[in-house]
């Protein structure tokens, strides 16, 4: 008896454990599988991206069977686990193999193009590393004066569709122990954080970036989850000038964990002509070593250095122009109007339709909608805005025309006089803005009365628009003045958006002193 009773009661624990045995040996398979699935998920990776920098190409249908391999796994069960082992694993211990392995091939590339001429001599650009860009205009009390002062960071003017373009130069970034690169993001935030209300573009010249400034892998973690919906919403168009392999195929791994959406608005281009087409190139500060480095990929190319482009005379303009011609050139061939046609018709239809429309003039609109009403402007036609359904379209026309003038509004002689307005002390601010334009040709003086109060009656709307006199001082300061040579650095924006702020809240009293026969208000 007491021996069957010590084997019904061993017996007993066994039974009761069989299922809990049986789960442990089912999660111990599914740990497995995960383990295994992404090990070659990795491998995969791995050994394409490797693949390309031995030469051997990746063939397009087995890149897109990676991707949509990658995108099945992350609609599973196992999405998170993957998702995490990216992180962890690949963004930190895989990159530090891939690393490795392509700074093999990049010096076994360099050793062999050694031989060639044109090769040795942009092998010297690449150990160049260029000082920091001075800029004489940025206050050493600026928040950021230590990494403004590189120039990494420029705002250029705007792009064809009136939006604001801002530049990233990675050439001008210095060795990573003499920049805080916590302060460049920090610093780039502040940048954007002017612009991120309106709709904008960067362009990103990857040129310059080496192992001894780029940034670490945590660094640029931190970056994209700093960028929330805010930055990404209003950013039109991203630009990534002299694009790499190394970019380019990262890209295409990463691509399911990026939305399809802001990868859209991503384009690559292989040189700086091609910019052109998007934007005016003339208003970019582009670095000297990106222009070296972009002639000898074209020297490469061709087995020779490029030729020397022979640009066409420039036309003579219509009789009925309107955009790329001085307000004195409007004026004769309109009969003595001292308004051009363009601006009268833009404001009179946006002061009827448009002063309580949110984001007015923040907004872009379709490149070649825009380029068919200058057309239509230009051979003297008339323009019906109401034809369009879309009216940002009259705002963007405007903010071109002013854009377009051989002569900003306020003059190449007064640029000088704008940015000296943050020396001055604020009670005495207005006053000087108003000797500032009493001091304009007579003409450019009727013209800015009529767009400043317009601008003005647009500021009054602001419980309804969203555009105060500060954000149309944001849109407007550098459609009004610009330098008579290059681009405006990032610095004077402060002192040009001031002073056309300064205009649009104090118009009366800035302009109540002087009326010239003829003139028309809106």
């Amino acid at each position: 008896m007491r021996t069957l009773r010590r084997l019904k009661f061993m017996s007993s624990p066994s039974l009761s454990d069989l299922g809990k045995r049986e789960q442990a040996a089912l999660d111990e398979r599914g740990t497995q599988q995960r383990r295994a699935c992404s090990n070659a998920t990795w491998n995969s990776i791995h050994n394409g991206v490797i693949a390309v920098f031995q030469r051997k190409g990746l063939p397009d249908h087995e890149l897109y069977n990676l991707n949509e391999g990658v995108r099945q796994l992350l609609k599973t069960e196992l999405g998170s686990f993957f998702t995490e082992y990216l992180q962890n694993q690949l963004l930190t211990k895989g990159m530090v193999i891939l690393r490795d392995k392509i700074r093999f091939y990049e010096e076994l590339q360099r050793s062999k193009a050694h031989h060639g001429a044109v090769v040795g001599a942009s092998e010297q650009e690449e150990t160049f590393m260029p000082p920091p860009l001075e800029d004489p205009e940025l206050n050493i009390n600026h928040p950021y004066y230590d990494v403004a002062r590189h120039g990494i960071i420029q705002v250029a003017g705007d792009d064809n569709s009136g939006r604001k373009v801002i530049t990233f130069s990675c050439c001008r970034m210095p060795p990573s122990h003499q920049l805080n690169h916590t302060r460049l993001l920090e610093y780039l935030k502040y940048t954007l954080d002017q612009y991120v209300e309106n709709d904008y573009t960067v362009v990103y010249f990857h040129y310059g970036l080496k192992s001894v400034n780029k940034p670490s892998l945590k660094w640029l973690q931190t970056a994209y989850k700093e960028f929330d919906r805010k930055y990404k919403k209003n950013l039109k168009a991203l630009y990534v000038v002299h694009p790499t392999n190394f970019i380019k195929i990262l890209w295409n791994i990463f691509k399911p964990l990026i939305s399809h959406k802001f990868g859209k608005k991503i384009t690559y281009l292989n040189y700086l002509s091609d910019l052109r087409e998007h934007l005016k190139y003339d208003q970019l500060n582009v670095p000297p070593e990106v222009i070296r480095h972009d002639e000898n990929l074209r020297g490469r190319q061709k087995g020779k250095l490029p030729p020397v482009v022979k640009v066409p005379p420039p036309r003579p303009p219509l009789p009925t122009q309107q955009f790329g011609v001085s307000l004195q050139y409007i004026k004769d061939k309109n009969k003595g109007e001292l308004i051009p046609p363009v601006m009268k018709e833009t404001v009179s239809y946006l002061k009827s339709k448009g002063l309580q429309v949110e984001g007015l003039f923040r907004r872009s609109a379709s490149i070649q909608t825009i380029k068919d009403v200058q057309k239509l402007y230009n051979q003297g036609k008339s323009v019906n805005f109401d034809d369009y359904h879309d009216i940002h379209i009259p705002a963007v026309i405007l903010k071109t025309f002013l854009r377009e003038l051989p002569q900003p509004l306020l003059t190449f002689e007064c640029y000088d006089h704008i940015l000296g307005i943050t020396s001055v002390e604020s009670s005495l601010r207005v006053t000087r803005c108003k000797q500032i334009v009493q001091g304009l040709p007579e003409h450019n003086y009727v013209v800015l009365k009529y767009l400043i109060c317009f601008l003005h009656m647009v500021s009054q709307e602001s419980i309804y628009n969203r555009m105060t006199a500060s954000s149309l001082a944001c849109v407007f300061g550098l459609n009004l003045i610009w330098p008579s040579k290059g681009p405006a650095s990032l610095s004077a924006l402060v002192p040009l958006n001031l002073f056309t702020e300064l205009l649009i809240d104090f118009y009366t009293n800035v302009f109540n002193s002087r009326t010239v026969p003829g003139e028309i208000l809106p």
